[in-house]
């Protein structure tokens, strides 16, 4: 069993497209018609038969309490591994990302958390450097 398809609830998903391909360097997969809004998948460029990610339209109201919450706890909905925080920062925040966590290290790992700008939280991970 292997991790096809997860999802993040987008509240646009145009907007959403725009910030994981062109901000955080995602690539489009599939961008089906269904209706007003899309089946819109994004690869790894790392790993383009790897894991999709789906942005998901929030539109059902539990979609909206769950971001809703888990943004206001300042919680996550998704993590994505990178080769160094710290470099990831300096880059997204070079391209008006905003930032609710600067790179922490936590124990084994070091981690940074950004807006989406679509209602989420989304957290960067790396291991920490060695010699750190």
């Amino acid at each position: 069993m292997r991790i096809g398809v997860t999802s993040v609830f987008v509240d646009d998903q145009d907007r959403a497209l725009e910030f994981y391909v062109d901000v955080l360097g995602f690539q489009l997969k599939d961008k089906v018609p269904l209706g007003e809004y899309y089946w819109l998948t994004l690869v790894s460029p790392a790993d383009v038969e790897g894991t999709q990610l789906l942005l998901e339209p929030d539109q059902h109201p539990a979609a909206k309490a769950y971001k809703k919450a888990l943004s206001a706890d300042g919680i996550p909905v998704i993590a994505f591994s990178v080769d160094d925080v710290e470099t990831e920062y300096r880059r997204l925040q070079e391209r008006g990302v905003v930032f609710t966590q600067a790179p922490l290290v936590s124990g084994p790992v070091v981690t940074a958390v950004c807006d989406d700008t679509c209602g989420n939280l989304l957290q960067l991970v790396s291991p920490v450097p060695a010699g750190a």
